[in-house]
């Protein structure tokens, strides 16, 4: 990394000073309209006469504009706008040229646009995909999770990210994000949405995605169209039960060869969580023989520096070499359980108590990086050759110490153990695309990838016996974990009269093998999988049209759900690995009725093969509740959604979805067999609206609705999310100022229950989410920017997983 920096930096600092001292000549002037009022953030083009972009620049907030050091030639000037003719004039350039005032001249054609585009709503829909736009919006001005946290359809809650009740994978700019499911919760949770364009929800992934990427979110971010420096710096205070902070700075630069994207984020953060539970304990009769209650709080601290890298080098018109990387460091995470359990007979009378409190202490960094090679072979065709690395370190120490009381509240012993836990990981994987328009109408994508990923893993645990230090083989391990990945695809699109048609398939051929010391077992998974993917969609008429979605993806085991340790939370809570477990297989049917692009009617149905779930399994003789990683034998989820948007005036946005859904869950433990089946709704609704004369105050409200829903066996209870974003700009629009609140109305705490075969418990969740955001943007360098053109993987990465 830094040996890629030095060099990165070489390569600027040749190639800017060169590019200054060439050009010595510059073009000014100030662009209006026919009542002579000022357009701002026209486009400004300066192309050579053979068409080739040279430079170019945005009118400010006066209209004015100024380009400086440009070679003494003839070129073609070129100014746009929506709404406006484009205005063309050839010019020679001797010296410093000053246009003076130039009058554009409204379009009636383009004016139609700007009509589409002033009604263009938050929400598109095309038949793959939902496409949140939140660009200008006060929603960019709080985090990156915060503006999934208000995307239609999307679910964020501790640890996961679901598009409506199944887990989605994360890209950004059409790349994985490869972090640990943890770790990306704190990234988005810790990164500004200030370069947010739009977010994708696809729910129908082409075949050039990885096989499990069942549903898709994509960030879209921006970046420079044209020439020069710009660059922000921003911080926050949230104040939720303990305040916590966030800083960072973002750097944009682009000259005629670098397009650069540098930024860091800083966040020092302490997170409250509590949960009331009870749990019976079941005889062998099915009542009741003892009853726990328990008052938990968990208090996470953590220190993390953030560091996001994207760099193209344009090598010429035809080849371009990308860099991008993402970082997260790690010096400081402490985790502590304070759990106080009182234990009562069936008449729920006071027998006895215990505590156990856990420290755990972490230091892990995880690092990747892609590099990209694309050439352009002509106008219809293309290669892109893909490379991508990952290193990710991890150790915790952990001690569980426990005190236990009599029904008299007396002292009667304590007991103390230690463990200590590593993990490393490292991926390496490539691939080659290829991309072929066969005309105008049509276009073929066919590649190749090969994955490899290796992960390490040891844990010991020391007892502490009389004061003196026993190593537990019992619960001491070491445990290898070897994948490879062969894969190919294909996928065809094709547009024809009202038609439209894209079909792909993706081959994917797996070898695994996992080794246990301890238990002297090893694991070999090889198998070979089709995932095809369809999606056909006809226009009915001019404003309506009917779209048809089908898809097969596969849930491989994550690497600590395949690793057999056991991570103890408490002497009675444990977290058990299951190297036994299976992928799972998901069919996904839906069928679209989209109308004039502002109301969406949807019928869809899941259907899972051996879903991977997290259950508890309760012993009532040893009264231990494990946790491990199940493959269920059946899981069904189908439903009818409905969404629309409209813009009520010329300041007002609104769009709202909700979805009706049964689930059904089905798994045999053995000599048990439990089916579980519930119905839910999901509602969300959003409100934009921007104020002022100058459009500078922006408010987005959102209400969201989670009603009782079944999730890995268990019922959760109603929740209320709610949501207020404000920004203003201010200081000459270079400063921002925003105001984020979240769950206003105190309701997005929520119970959870388990009541089936020897299973009897309850626990009230009350999650730090309930907080007020403060934060302040000031944007520098070259701040009129324009940024009309956008742009910001692999699969494996994403099933690394912390140690809990």
């Amino acid at each position: 990394m830094i040996a890629f920096t030095r060099i990165l930096f070489i390569v600027l600092f040749f190639s800017y000073p060169s590019h200054v001292i060439a050009q010595n000549y510059s073009i000014s002037g100030k662009v209006v309209d026919k009542n002579n009022n000022p357009i701002e953030f026209a486009n400004i083009l300066v192309n050579d006469l053979n068409g080739k972009f040279v430079s170019g620049t945005s009118t400010n907030d006066f209209g004015v504009f100024e380009l400086k050091n440009i070679k003494k030639t003839t070129y073609d000037l070129v100014i746009r706008f929506i709404g406006f003719e484009d205005f063309k004039q050839r010019i020679v350039l001797t010296g410093a040229l000053d246009l003076k005032t130039i009058i554009l001249k409204e379009s009636t054609e383009e004016l139609q646009e700007v009509k589409i585009i002033a009604k263009k709503p938050t929400v598109l829909r095309k038949p793959d995909r939902l496409i949140f736009n939140v660009e200008n919006t006060a929603l960019v001005e709080s985090s990156t999770l915060g503006v999934l946290r208000s995307t239609p359809g999307v679910i964020v809650s501790e640890g996961r990210i679901s598009v409506k009740n199944a887990p989605a994978s994360v890209y950004i700019n059409n790349r994985r994000v490869q972090l640990t499911p943890i770790e990306l919760i704190q990234l988005l949770e810790n990164s500004p949405g200030n370069s947010i364009k739009s977010v994708e929800v696809i729910t129908n992934p082409p075949s050039s995605y990885d096989a499990d990427s069942g549903s898709v979110i994509n960030i879209v971010m921006s970046k420079n169209l044209v020439t020069g420096y710009r660059g922000s710096i921003f911080t926050n205070y949230t104040q939720g039960v303990f305040p916590r902070y966030n800083a960072g700075m973002s750097h944009y630069f682009k000259n005629n060869k670098i397009n650069l994207n540098l930024s860091y984020s800083y966040s020092h953060r302490k997170i409250n969580r509590d949960q009331d539970g009870r749990v019976n304990f079941l005889n062998t009769a099915g009542g009741i023989d003892e009853i726990w209650r328990s008052n938990v709080n968990r208090i996470t601290r953590s220190q993390n520096h953030n560091i996001n890298l994207n760099f193209d080098y344009f090598i010429d018109d035809k080849n371009t070499l990308s860099i991008t990387g993402i970082s997260l460091f790690t010096p400081y995470f402490k985790y502590n359980i304070a759990n106080n359990t009182n234990i009562f007979n069936a008449d729920d009378i006071f027998q006895s108590r215990f505590t156990a409190d856990n420290l755990s202490r972490d230091d892990k960094y995880n690092i990747g990086s892609d590099i990209i090679f694309n050439h352009q072979i002509n106008e219809k065709s293309g290669i892109s050759v893909k490379g991508h690395y990952t290193t990710y370190e991890y150790q915790r120490n952990q001690n569980v110490f426990s005190n236990f009381f009599d029904a008299d509240n007396s002292f009667i012993n304590d007991s103390e153990f230690n463990t200590l836990a590593n993990q490393s990981t490292e991926i390496i994987n490539g691939g080659i695309d290829y991309t072929l328009d066969t005309n105008e109408s049509s276009k073929l994508d066919v590649g190749v990838k090969y994955s490899n990923v290796i992960t390490d893993s040891d844990i010991a645990r020391i007892d502490i016996i009389n004061g003196q230090e026993v190593l537990n083989t019992d619960n001491s391990d070491v445990f290898s974990y070897d994948e490879k990945v062969f894969s190919g695809y294909a996928n065809f699109s094709k547009s024809w009269n009202q038609w439209d048609l894209n079909i792909g398939l993706r081959l994917e051929q797996t070898n695994i093998e996992g080794i246990s010391e301890s238990l002297n077992q090893i694991n070999s998974q090889d198998y070979l999988n089709w995932f095809p993917n369809l999606s056909v969609s006809h226009n009915l008429s001019e404003n309506a049209s009917i779209v048809g979605n089908y898809k097969r993806s596969i849930e491989r085991p994550d690497f600590r759900n395949l690793n057999p340790f056991t991570f103890f939370i408490n002497e009675n809570t444990v977290v058990l690995g299951n190297p036994d477990l299976l992928p799972s297989y998901t069919d996904s049917y839906s069928l679209t009725i989209n109308l004039s692009n502002n109301i969406a009617i949807s019928a869809y149905y899941d259907d899972y093969d051996g879903v991977i779930e997290e259950l508890p399994r309760q012993d009532n003789q040893t009264n231990i509740i494990e946790f491990t990683p199940t493959n269920l034998d059946k899981k069904v989820d189908f439903g009818f959604d409905f969404d629309f948007n409209f813009r009520l005036s010329n300041s007002w946005d609104i769009s709202g979805f909700t979805s009706f859904y049964k689930v059904t869950e089905e798994v045999d433990f053995g000599n048990e067999f439990i089916k579980l089946e519930q119905w839910s709704n999901y509602s969300n609704l959003t409100n934009s609206l921007t104020l002022l004369e100058d459009k500078s105050l922006n408010i987005n409200f959102i209400l969201g609705w989670s009603n009782r829903n079944l999730q890995r066996l268990q019922i959760v209870e109603n929740r209320l999310i709610s949501i207020l974003n404000i920004s203003k700009t201010v200081l000459n629009k270079k400063g921002i100022i925003s105001l984020a609140v979240e769950d206003i109305f105190n309701y997005q705490d929520f119970d959870t229950s388990i009541n089936y075969l020897n299973q009897s418990s309850r626990r009230f969740q009350d999650f730090d989410t309930r907080f007020i955001r403060l934060g302040f943007r000031y944007k520098f360098g070259n701040t009129q920017l324009s940024s009309n053109e956008r742009s910001a993987d692999t699969e494996e990465r994403a099933r690394i997983k912390d140690l809990n």
